[in-house]
């Protein structure tokens, strides 16, 4: 078990050393100068020249690479270079926001489509799993931010009963957790549904059915209490998803989020405030597969087993 966790810990490094040299290659072929969009016109060239010295802009890429690491590594991202505040007070002020609204998100997606999962593979081929099935491949072809702009013109702009935009109340996160929730529930039910079916067939749940055992009792401490373990995992893998969907969904609710940060320092080629955002958002995905790993690991050896080539 050690060895497996540390080998997914050194796969998870690499990753987001690969991550951070290529976001920061690309940005840099980006065209256009990021100190003439910070500037006005009238501005001379020696002050700029300055401002590219302070930013490290003069220097070649490899070492402005160097540089950006070792104050990363200081927890130091530098300062934006459109409103010159420190990149690290601004990530602190906004990742809250977009952690309370995606994991509230995931909340709500899995207690509403776990439920409906089992009860489409309980009645597979009735009514109710034909309905389920079909509702969700609708869902899973209409985008994200399509849900978002038709819950916004309904209920908050003809019906009136929940605020347009903002994130002060309770009620503000209503509709864009509801939009992230509608968009990403079809395929929680669907592979709810596939696992909850693999279970059933297993010989344990057979044998339970021959013991006379209720139902209920069944579908709940043997069913569900295996499928827990794929429920487990999509919740994990989907967290750096919901923050990526989240980014669409901010600027559509004016959050003022990591997502909306994101959009703003990519139209402004604020290079300090993107690479900051991709850096964090490649953590947030090593940190949750390697959280998904060990906790499915402990409760399937068969997963350590295949996926730790251990014997």
């Amino acid at each position: 078990m050690r060895d497996y966790v540390i080998k997914r810990i050194s796969q998870g490094i690499l990753l987001v050393i690969v991550v951070s040299i290529l976001v920061f290659a690309m940005l840099d072929l980006m065209p256009g100068d990021p100190i003439n969009i910070m500037t006005d016109r009238k501005v001379s060239a020696e002050v700029k020249e300055q401002l590219r010295i302070e930013y490290h802009l003069n220097l070649p890429l490899h070492q402005r690479y160097v540089i950006w690491v070792k104050d990363m590594l200081h927890g130091n991202f530098g300062k934006s270079i459109k409103t010159k505040l420190p990149v690290t007070d601004m990530m602190k002020a906004r990742l809250p926001v977009t952690l309370k609204l995606t994991l509230t998100s995931l909340l709500v997606e899995l207690i509403i489509a776990v439920p409906i999962g089992l009860l489409a593979a309980y009645k597979k081929d009735s009514i109710f799993d034909r309905i389920v099935m079909d509702v969700s491949l609708f869902f899973t072809a209409v985008p994200s931010y399509w849900i978002a702009v038709i819950f916004m013109l309904l209920f908050a702009v003809r019906l009136r009963i929940l605020p347009l935009s903002g994130f002060s109340t309770p009620l503000h996160y209503v509709l864009p957790v509801a939009s992230l929730v509608v968009s990403g529930i079809a395929s929680t039910i669907r592979m709810t549904k596939t696992e909850v079916l693999d279970v059933l067939r297993e010989k344990y749940v057979l044998t339970a059915y021959a013991k006379g055992l209720k139902k209920k009792s069944v579908l709940v401490k043997h069913v569900l209490r295996n499928a827990l373990i794929l429920v487990t995992i999509m919740f994990f893998m989907s967290v750096p998803w919901v923050i990526s969907g989240a980014v669409i969904i901010e600027n559509i609710f004016t959050i003022p989020g990591m997502g909306q940060m994101l959009t703003t320092g990519i139209l402004n080629q604020d290079f300090p405030i993107v690479q900051a955002c991709v850096f964090i958002l490649a953590i947030l995905t090593v940190v949750c597969n390697l959280i998904c790993d060990i906790i499915t690991a402990v409760l399937d050896p068969r997963i350590r087993i295949s996926l730790g080539g251990e014997n």
